[in-house]
């Protein structure tokens, strides 16, 4: 099946129907998994991430801090 949300389609819709729409894709890609696999790319740069961690080459923040500075960062 082909869906095609590009140019006006995509515009004519509230923020909030985007949001859900979203919303409503991301729960169907979690429903299955199975089906879903990450490129190798994803699994070296939590490889790397890890050993950084482990040879306290990076730190770890709480995610509300991290929060804050992120919302900061926009504005």
């Amino acid at each position: 099946m082909s869906i095609d949300l590009s140019g006006d389609v995509l515009d004519a819709l509230t923020v909030s129907e985007k949001v859900r729409l979203l919303e409503q894709v991301w729960q169907s890609l979690c429903s299955h998994m199975a089906d879903v696999s990450s490129p190798e790319l994803h699994a070296e740069v939590l490889r790397e991430r890890s050993e950084r961690l482990t040879d306290d080459r990076s730190t770890r923040i709480p995610w509300a801090e991290a929060k804050a500075q992120l919302q900061q960062l926009g504005g």
